[in-house]
């Protein structure tokens, strides 16, 4: 067989250099960031018109360039900050005992398979060669797990505190132009994009070459324990999306029902006492939380691909080019990505409001472009011209160039199906535009209309996501599809600053705001908060389409290790599985939406409290007490989060013990296709609702005006439906994708334990 071009030395050098230039990028970048001062600076002597840097300070033109006003900026980021940072303090001991916890587990459920033998076996695939006891197997798959974790908890909390870091500097730099705020929100999301890829690559490559010292030629053995990977990474994301969520959702919640609605004061008023406690929101659930749900896709879409290309044609003849191929993707979309951030902030320049969302949405088509050609290059060189994959049970014979059209259509149809969630969620169209003019009439048609636009809304990213699957199964069978999940996280750099600039850029306005800053500079704001806000949904509508396909590369991948041949859906046991499997994403998000309401209501009545109580707090001459708001939200979270993911973490561990591989295959295909629709859903109707609210209280069109202003009967209505939707957006619907992909991969790594002992129920009777 011809082998591929590229050189196994060459390979085994071009991964960790890739993954070092990320992490390099990412520090040049928080450098440049950090060059901004958190002083007062006197008005620069000259102008230059690249990116506003040179524009005078507005506040010197408008009289109240004060010394205060920059200090002001620093305690509101110090107070933000060390909120973010104690709440994630607190959420990861309790995650840590969790996690210890779990990987206890594995190893006693993997080591049982044999009897916690330590004798060498018969390969599953490969019966005339010998694998590695199962006691080691257990011990390296536990080992995988705490990496995939701890690794995940890191890219959570490095992405925080950037965000914490950046967003009074985006805020100071506002004052100078939109531009210039523009480059100093991007940058720092690309610090949080750059960093998580490149750490979440680099571990992983560290951690097959580390095991390789143990396993030598037992590849099969290798990537299997590597499984455990994908598994920690999710099950941290897991919390931190379920836990930030509440966070999040409870502070947003409260201080926007009593403050806007109740008291008619603007979003980000210092006198709103849950509006600390809202912008400590923005960066725990939407920073922390995405950063650690992305890399769970990419460990898992990862950890599916080489689960598959060990017992193929790759992993029997030792290939080791040609089985680093996922790795090697990802190294590339480390490289395209870094090109592709230079346009945002060195080639093209920003001068005007309306040029920032085209801006972003560029980010996205220029990477996919460069990486479509990052792809084919990587086809060329590390695989030979024809090979084999394996396909439940015999072998595939596939080309290079088939495997290319896998990669490449995951990667346009993430970009479809981010345009279609732009489309669905951006003031700029006519679906929120409806949305926002039912709000003539009150709340109820204002719910009405979003919930159809939301329904609406999944139909094209399922015939996208549909069409991936069909075109890269036919081509390659279950390795196909995932590496189509890769290639739609391949621009994961380029994804996560796009997705981190939002959050960064809502918490620059809440510090002009509550700083006293001019009401120009908090315009300047506005529009980047507008920006990121459509592109945060189409961050959630790739997160969405990955989940889907890396979930279904997952199941591929426990169907072969469990030794299922057919999964028949006419069979009751397979029936049973597929109906409660479709019930469960239903049971989540009641769970987790319940949650938000009880955490927001103690929320409602503490800033009711307080604006009762406390005399003169409404008048701006009293402070308000935002530590209580804090703890509300804290406390709510850390308590309300751990119910859903045990219901996740649990769900397959009983299902495979007491039921069997056969029902637990029914569980995983039945939430995978119903999570998958109740997510995209979720995710496009709360985002709808909440730029129909910002439409209106925009006003910038003749239609948005006579809707409008801020306090009308109107934009009230509006704020209803964009609080029932924050708990959709931004805690259930994001949650659900991990729900999916998590009950995968952890059948994946229990699947020996399932295939030998589960079923026990069958069995007794």
């Amino acid at each position: 067989m011809v082998a591929a071009i590229l050189s196994e030395l060459l390979t085994e050098i071009l991964i960790p250099v890739a993954a070092v230039i990320g992490i390099v990028f990412a520090l040049v970048q928080w450098l440049l960031v950090s060059k901004i001062q958190l002083t007062h600076e006197a008005p620069p002597s000259s102008r230059s018109n690249k990116n506003g840097a040179g524009d005078y300070l507005m506040e010197e033109e408008d009289g109240v360039n004060d010394h205060n006003v920059v200090l002001k900026c620093a305690e509101i980021q110090n107070a933000i900050s060390e909120g973010a940072t104690s709440f994630l303090f607190t959420e990861y001991q309790y995650v840590g005992i969790f996690m210890v916890a779990f990987a206890v587990l594995i190893f006693l459920f993997l080591g049982s398979v044999e009897g916690f033998s330590t004798k060498d076996k018969s390969c599953t695939y490969s019966k005339d060669k010998t694998c590695k006891p199962a006691l080691f197997n257990a011990i390296f798959s536990t080992v995988a797990f705490v990496l995939g974790a701890v690794t995940s908890v890191v890219s959570g909390f490095l992405g925080m505190k950037i965000a914490t870091y950046a967003n009074a500097r985006t805020t100071l730099e506002a004052r100078k132009g939109v531009g210039k705020a523009f480059i100093v929100a991007f940058r720092s999301g690309a610090v949080m994009g750059f960093s998580l890829s490149a750490n979440g690559l680099f571990v992983l490559y560290l951690s097959i070459n580390l095991f390789k010292l143990y396993y030598g030629d037992d590849w099969e053995g290798l990537f299997e324990a590597i499984t455990g990977y994908g598994l920690g990474g999710s099950s941290m994301a897991l919390f931190g999306r379920v836990g930030g969520g509440i966070y999040t959702k409870a502070a947003d919640v409260g201080a926007d029902l009593v403050g806007k609605v109740e008291r008619n004061i603007p979003e980000d008023d210092p006198r709103n006492p849950a509006v600390i406690a809202d912008n400590v929101g923005d960066n725990v659930g939407d920073i922390a939380g995405m950063g650690s749900d992305l890399f769970g896709s990419y460990a898992e879409s990862s950890c599916a691909a080489l689960v598959v290309a060990s017992i193929s044609s790759f992993g029997i003849n030792h290939e080791l080019t040609a089985m680093f191929y996922p790795l090697l993707i990802s190294s590339m979309g480390i490289v395209v990505c870094l090109l592709t951030t230079l346009f945002a902030t060195d080639f093209f320049e920003i001068k005007a409001v309306k040029e920032i969302e085209p801006a972003l949405k560029r980010q996205l088509i220029i990477s996919t472009a460069l990486m479509t050609v990052g792809i084919a290059i990587v086809s060329w060189l590390a695989l030979p011209p024809s090979f084999t994959i394996f396909n439940f049970g015999s072998q595939k014979e596939v080309k290079n160039w088939e495997l290319f059209f896998c990669v490449a259509i995951g990667l346009w149809s993430g970009l479809v199906i981010g345009f279609v969630t732009e489309y669905y969620t951006s003031n700029a169209y006519s679906p929120v535009q409806d949305v926002a003019d039912s709000c003539r009439t009150g709340a109820a048609t204002n719910v009405i209309f979003g919930l159809a636009l939301g329904y609406k809304s999944v139909i094209v990213p399922i015939f996208a996501i549909a069409v991936s699957i069909f075109v890269s199964f036919s081509l390659a069978a279950m390795y196909g599809i995932a590496v189509a999940a890769l290639g739609m996280l391949s621009t994961i750099a380029t994804g996560l600053a796009i997705d981190a600039y939002g959050p960064i850029s809502d918490n620059a306005g809440g510090i002009a705001e509550m700083a006293g800053m001019s009401h120009r500079v908090r315009e300047r704001t506005d529009a980047l908060d507008a920006a990121g806000n459509t592109t945060a949904a189409i961050g959630k509508g790739f997160a969405i389409g990955s989940a889907a396909l890396v979930s279904l590369a997952l199941f591929g991948a426990f169907v072969s290790r469990a030794a299922i041949s057919t999964v028949d859906v006419l069979t009751p046991k397979v029936f049973i599985g597929l109906v409660v499997g479709a019930m469960l994403p239903y049971w989540f998000s009641a769970m987790t939406m319940k949650s938000v309401g009880s955490a927001a209501l103690k929320m409602v009545e503490e800033v009711r409290r307080q604006f009762d109580t406390i005399p003169g707090l409404m008048e701006g001459t009293a402070k308000p007490d935002y530590a209580t708001c804090v703890k509300i939200s804290t406390d709510a979270s850390i308590k309300e989060m751990i119910p859903p993911g045990a219901l996740v973490m649990l769900t397959p561990l009983i299902v495979g013990t007491f039921f069997g591989v056969e029902t637990l295959s029914g569980v995983l295909a039945g939430s995978l296709v119903s999570g998958v629709q109740v997510a995209i859903s979720a995710s496009n109707t709360g985002g709808a609702w909440d730029n129909a609210k910002k439409y209106i209280e925009a006003g910038v069109s003749e239609h948005a005006k006579s809707l409008g202003p801020k306090g009308s009967d109107p934009h009230k209505a509006a704020v209803i439906g964009d609080t029932i939707g924050d708990p959709l957006k931004d805690t259930s619907g994001p949650s659900l994708n991990i729900l999916i992909k998590l009950m995968a991969v952890e059948s994946l790594v229990f699947a020996p334990f399932f295939a030998t002992h589960g079923g026990l129920l069958f069995k007794i009777f």
